[in-house]
């Protein structure tokens, strides 16, 4: 099968989604094995003719028979997932930026407490313009098709402390510190931040830093110098964190996964 990852071509939902993918039959290979590691996005997932078997850190979607339209989402996980295509199958997968969904549904936040669920269903017109947008076989307009109706749902909220803090979190600011600034106690920054991006600020530092450190690592001379390009406090609380996200040490896993390949596995 084939997986073809895009950035939003409209300005508007930029700021918002950070890109998605298809993935669709292919001459060569009817199925399709990854694993994804933590991030900090809102993941939603359309799949067309398939039937969904979750279990602990795996996830097996496989063609079926009976005609189906399943849309799940993944707002929060910390130990990497098992993913295996059983084809052919036709799927869209959106990756909203923190805060993101938030701008196009209301309540995102009695999402966030069910981490990943199996229905995810927002708006009454969602499955019918889905299954039209799957249905289209050429990618252009699939793809202006999908940022369209994406645009029309978008409602753009200010989130002011929130921002800032998210851009904090990724500094080397302390979280107390960050508290403190916008005038929050520790727990109600936590409490607030929890809310509206679905995991605490100490759970998105961390993966923010887990992230930077697999983009930086190419052009690092060794772990301790990412350690430190990457705001770990050193060596040791790196790997630390690569065996929680990864469950295999950071030696393991760069020579495992070809970080030159941006598509699958910085999005993934």
């Amino acid at each position: 099968m084939n997986l073809e990852f895009y950035r939003p071509t409209l300005e508007a939902l930029s700021p918002y989604i950070e890109g998605y993918y298809f993935i669709s039959p292919s001459e060569h290979a009817s199925n399709l094995h990854y694993w994804t590691f933590p991030n900090n996005f809102f993941i939603v997932s359309v799949s067309q003719d398939v039937a969904i078997e979750m279990g602990e850190n795996k996830l097996f979607v496989r063609h079926s028979a009976q005609p189906t339209v399943l849309s799940n989402f993944v707002s929060r996980y910390t130990t990497p997932i098992e993913v295996l295509y059983d084809g052919p199958i036709l799927e869209v997968t959106i990756y909203f930026k923190p805060l993101g969904i938030n701008q196009f549904i209301k309540d995102p936040h009695t999402l966030f407490e069910q981490n990943t669920a199996l229905d995810f269903n927002p708006f009454p017109d969602f499955i019918p313009n889905m299954t039209e947008i799957l249905s289209t076989s050429d990618r252009i307009l699939q793809r202006k098709k999908l940022e369209a109706y994406w645009l029309s749902k978008l409602q753009i909220k200010e989130f002011p402390p929130i921002k800032e803090v998210i851009l904090a979190l990724e500094s080397e600011e302390r979280i107390e510190g960050i508290a403190h600034k916008n005038g929050f106690s520790r727990q109600y920054l936590s409490k607030l931040f929890s809310k509206v991006v679905g995991k605490s600020p100490v759970e998105y530092r961390k993966i923010h830093r887990f992230r930077a450190a697999i983009a930086k690592q190419k052009n690092m001379k060794s772990l301790t110098e990412l350690s430190h390009e990457s705001l770990f406090y050193d060596q040791s609380h790196l790997i630390k964190d690569f065996k929680q996200f990864t469950s295999v040490s950071p030696y393991t896993f760069f020579k495992k996964v070809d970080t030159d390949q941006e598509c699958l596995w910085l999005f993934i």
